[in-house]
């Protein structure tokens, strides 16, 4: 990790500049891939399937005997495990739900909203070196707990045409049937377009690698929504003298573990903490079996001293962390001044990894700075409202002349004409 005390403030937007990723090289690429599963369907899907991941299929959804057979290959305490992380997440998700008022803006002119779920969501889950069944629990409850009617998941099996167990059974025990065996920004094609097997859907979820990425800024171009822009994961700890420099490394390298181009950054108003921190991180990354991702990512990471924890959060704020973790004495106090973050832990016992898991929040989180006008994946990501108004004619009486004035201010006379005839019609003569 690079290392900076006292940095001025003409410096933090450099200091806060993420590993970039190449998307103009990948664009080409991806739109090919996009538009030959678009044309061919599934046939372009198995194709891709043989090429990308080595695996020939004769069919692209998941069957009943392989939902069986995975159910029988995770261990009891994985699964108490990830029914305690749906029991936590469904509970906190759906206190999210908003009872909406009716309100009347001036007498006759009455307004309201109403939620309705989105009705086709497309859930991406990687199953590569790490399988994210835990952000399937992120997706798939919010989704369940909104009432998606379809609900699609995709994502991609091993050389042997296996979905990984763990995936299967958090599908499974959601009551997810859209599943398929498909990964990459071809998947991400596939519920753009829909072919043959896939469904179609409005609105896509979840994180993946570049091409991945790039699919679904292109899914956005074809009339698609997203949940957020995505990008390597992060976080930033802010630590006092109170911190313990065990937990410090242990929390950036939780998180320099997920790639090589993710970033860890520790902000503090203690020198000798980051050189306590230094060493704790030699010490772990030993007994890190992805020590090498963890070690790439740390070369893109930085440890900063403040002489105050005030200007700290400052520079947290501008940083716009996915992840905040406040390992201060008193982290409440200082948690006032977040402005920016996507989820903040608070206190030296409160890992990151517990929102990655189990807390109940979701760790569907904005990164690359998104922070600064973006939130987390939540409820309302699976809702999406509509405005109502009804007026009676005394309402439209007290209303339209206002209207009439104003649509005659822009130049739009049909606007105007539209309330003018009815005011009319109230007033023959």
């Amino acid at each position: 990790m690079k290392r900076y005390d006292n940095p001025p403030i003409s410096s933090w937007s450099q200091l806060c500049e993420r590993p970039q990723m190449d998307f103009e090289t990948l664009r080409g690429k991806v739109m090919d891939i996009m538009q030959e599963v678009k044309r061919g369907g599934d046939a372009a899907l198995l194709d891709f399937g043989k090429r990308f991941d080595r695996v020939e299929l004769s069919s692209l959804r998941v069957t009943e005997e392989e939902f069986t057979e995975a159910a029988l290959q995770v261990s009891d305490s994985l699964k108490e495990a990830i029914d305690v992380s749906i029991r936590n997440v469904e509970l906190f998700h759906s206190r999210q739900r908003k009872e909406e008022t009716t309100v009347e803006t001036m007498p006759g002119v009455v307004c309201w909203r109403k939620s309705t779920a989105i009705q086709r969501v497309g859930l991406y889950i990687p199953g590569g070196t790490a399988p994210l069944f835990s952000t399937l629990v992120m997706l798939g409850v919010p989704a369940k707990v909104a009432g998606c009617p379809t609900i699609v998941l995709c994502t991609p099996p091993n050389q042997m045409g296996k979905v990984h167990p763990a995936i299967l059974y958090t599908a499974r025990r959601l009551g997810l049937t859209e599943v398929f065996k498909i990964g990459g920004s071809q998947a991400i094609a596939a519920m753009t377009f829909g072919t043959e097997s896939v469904p179609a859907v409005d609105k896509l979820f979840g994180p993946g690698n570049q091409w991945v990425t790039m699919a679904k800024v292109l899914a956005q171009q074809s009339g698609v929504a997203i949940d957020m822009p995505a990008g390597p994961s992060e976080v930033l700890v802010v630590a006092d003298k109170s911190a313990n420099p065990a937990f410090v490394a242990a929390d950036l390298l939780s998180q320099a573990e997920h790639g090589a181009d993710s970033q860890v950054v520790l902000v503090t108003e203690s020198p000798s903490l980051i050189d306590a921190t230094f060493l704790e991180i030699e010490k772990q990354l030993e007994r890190l079996p992805r020590r090498t991702i963890a070690q790439q990512c740390l070369e893109n990471s930085v440890a900063i001293s403040f002489d105050d924890l005030g200007i700290a959060l400052d520079f947290s704020n501008q940083y716009a962390p996915e992840h905040l973790i406040l390992s201060l004495a008193d982290s409440r106090k200082w948690a006032q001044k977040v402005l920016n973050a996507g989820s903040v832990f608070m206190g030296h016992f409160t890992p990151e990894s517990v929102g990655d898991y189990a807390s109940g929040t979701n760790h569907t989180l904005p990164t690359a700075g998104a922070a600064r006008a973006y939130s987390g994946v939540s409820l309302d990501s699976f809702l999406k409202w509509i405005t109502f108004q009804e007026l009676t004619q005394e309402g439209l009486g007290s209303l339209g002349p206002h209207v009439e004035t104003m649509a005659q201010a822009e130049e739009l006379m049909a606007h105007a004409e539209a309330v003018s005839v009815r005011l009319r019609s109230l007033n023959p003569s």
